[in-house]
């Protein structure tokens, strides 16, 4: 009897258990930066492995970029697809916070980038939530470092002059104050 073929991507490149199993928090972390809801973050991570997964043998040695494009190539597609009659509830989740981080900081933060376009929200996501770097990210949105840098300084200019934002973090008015 004939052994069935191996799926493609799988067997030349074993370490891709040990890539998703120590990834998966930092993706399904960006995931929900990208999408805002805890349940779409975690079926985008599954989604953005299996197809990883599926072309692991092309993704080469450092397979971060390639996936995170995945991950915000998917979230576009469904962002396309998704029926906008749904109305989200005002429960959030109980999530803890970091050290010395009010409710109310992370409400306005949260409230702030959710007035971000979604190109401006994944580029600020990937630079300062994922310390990548714009060529990289360029590569994962699909475009130019330069459009990367103007998406990014767009996005902090909308942050920069949000009142309740500026309101809410003291540190970021003094560099308003100075120029920066």
């Amino acid at each position: 009897m004939a052994k069935p073929p191996e799926p493609a991507g799988g067997s030349d490149r074993p370490e891709f258990g040990t890539y998703a199993a120590e990834r998966s928090p930092r993706l399904l972390r960006t995931a929900f930066l990208l999408c805002r809801d805890w349940g779409t973050a975690e079926d985008l991570v599954q989604t953005a492995l299996t197809k990883a997964w599926l072309a692991w043998s092309r993704v080469g040695d450092d397979p971060d970029p390639y996936v995170y494009r995945i991950l915000v190539n998917t979230h576009r597609s469904w962002w396309r697809r998704r029926w906008r009659g749904e109305v989200p509830t005002g429960d959030l989740p109980d999530l803890p916070l970091p050290e010395g981080a009010g409710v109310e900081d992370r409400d306005v933060l949260w409230k702030a980038l959710g007035g971000l376009g979604r190109r401006e929200r994944a580029a600020i996501v990937l630079r300062y939530f994922c310390d990548l770097e714009h060529a990289v990210i360029a590569r994962i949105l699909g475009c130019s470092t330069v459009t990367v840098r103007s998406q990014i300084s767009r996005a902090l200019a909308k942050l920069r002059v949000d009142p309740e934002l500026a309101a809410a973090v003291p540190a970021a008015s003094s560099f308003q104050e100075q120029g920066v």
